[in-house]
């Protein structure tokens, strides 16, 4: 049995007390091809390895309720000719061992078996929605429990989606989660020190995304967790721009958002700084609004709170430093009430994260934002996009920037797992070397 598979297992246990009876079929992500005969670098799906720790393609988790529980696999076939050419395979023997599982069945065997797994079962979840061919494949298999009614036999009347217990479950993390959100926290904040002193005039925006990305591998993470942003100038004010191909000119700030991915779980850093090492005086005052604002947005995550609240805090902020900037004219209440601030700060102060960057569970309850509890873990990125026009102050035409930390809530407060150089001293003093 692997280390973590004890983990895995109790949190199947947990998903079959909160279900009950009926039975629950989480598949893992399929290989997704690149071109002709290749395929992009596989990653599992988050719902599946949360349960089961398996990372291999072509598998699928039954688990069934009531008086006598299973957990079943479904996973490829032991194969030496496959794995010269592809590498290991666990096969469904040594799959059910290693990963704590009850039964193992090969994955050629999901369709003959899976109706008999359901039969007289009185619900059936899964992932509704998201892949319609999976969609079909479960319609198939009820149909072929439903085509045996004359026999006594009873198909699940009640078809649920699997998230409603799986994503409050994911929402909280345990330790063994916040171990491993920290290293990738780790690994980030590193890569995101090399690519400030990496940066100068003349350089391109995909040689800084270059350092990144060999900061993460080197620090033992397995991928990107997302796209990675590279964006200088005013290209710092496309809030998703991944093209990452233009020069480094010397008086624009540099806006990188940008993650390690380890064992599963995502880091999610922005920082902001000037290509040259030192900040204008208006890239200065506008940047200073913008730390304030995500200082003000931490100081409001703890228990307690709601999750809108940092969103509130940071609003305040920004509103009122746009307004110090000659960006908005009027009263901060009114301008936050009409949402004026939104013309240079469209976006909220954060999300959840965990094994996703955008992290599975709800952000209200019955209609009202839902209360920060401790193993919650977020985001905090309040921002400033300032484009040209004829009543913006032309020293800050062309300045997008975002400061992005990943924070968990604590029972007494919250813990920034995130720590590159932030202060406008700190960012010129590191890029001096």
């Amino acid at each position: 049995m692997q280390p973590d598979a004890a983990i895995h297992r109790t949190r199947r246990e947990r998903v079959l007390n909160d279900m009950g009876d009926g039975v629950m079929v989480i598949a893992t992500a399929p290989e997704v091809p690149r071109n002709r005969d290749t395929h992009y670098p596989y990653r599992h799906d988050s719902y599946f390895y949360w349960l089961t720790g398996f990372a291999e393609p072509e598998a699928v988790m039954v688990l069934v309720g009531g008086k006598a529980p299973r957990h079943v696999l479904f996973c490829r076939e032991k194969n030496e000719e496959r794995e010269i050419w592809d590498g290991f395979r666990y096969g469904p023997a040594a799959a059910r061992e290693t990963f704590a599982f009850d039964e193992a069945f090969a994955f050629d065997q999901l369709d003959a078996e899976l109706p008999k797994l359901l039969e007289n079962q009185p619900q059936l979840a899964t992932i509704i929605g998201r892949d319609p061919a999976w969609d079909t494949r479960v319609m198939g298999w009820l149909n072929a429990v439903r085509a045996k009614a004359r026999s006594g036999v009873r198909a699940p009347h009640l078809l649920a989606d699997a998230r409603v217990w799986l994503d409050e479950m994911r929402l909280i993390k345990d330790a063994h989660e916040l171990a491993l959100m920290r290293r990738a926290a780790e690994i980030s904040t590193r890569a995101h020190g090399i690519a400030m002193r990496a940066t100068r005039p003349g350089r391109h925006e995909y040689e800084i995304e270059a350092e990144l990305l060999c900061a993460f591998r080197s620090g033992g993470a397995e991928a990107p967790a997302y796209n990675s942003i590279v964006a200088s100038g005013a290209n710092a004010c496309v809030l998703h721009y991944v093209f990452n191909d233009k020069p480094l000119n010397d008086g624009e700030l540099l806006l990188i958002d940008a993650a390690a991915e380890f064992r599963s779980y995502a880091a999610d850093i922005t920082r902001t700084f000037p290509v040259n090492g030192r900040f204008s005086a208006a890239q200065k005052d506008a940047y200073e609004v913008v730390l304030a604002a995500q200082t003000a947005a931490i100081a409001a995550v703890r228990p307690g709170n709601c999750w809108n609240d940092p969103h509130e805090a940071a609003v305040r902020v920004l509103t009122q430093g746009m307004v110090d900037l000659g960006l908005l004219a009027g009263d901060v209440d009114s301008l936050i009430e009409s949402n004026a601030y939104n013309r240079f700060y469209m976006h909220r102060t954060g999300h959840w994260l965990g094994m996703d960057v955008h992290d599975a569970g709800e952000y209200k309850l019955g209609g009202e934002w839902r209360p920060l509890v401790p193993g919650m873990t977020l985001t905090v990125e309040p921002g400033l996009y300032i484009r040209p026009a004829d009543d913006v102050p032309k020293a800050l035409w062309n300045t997008g920037i975002r400061i992005e930390d990943d924070v968990a809530v604590t029972e007494t407060g919250c813990e920034v797992l995130t720590s590159p150089p932030k202060t406008v001293a700190e960012i010129e003093a590191w890029m001096r070397g």
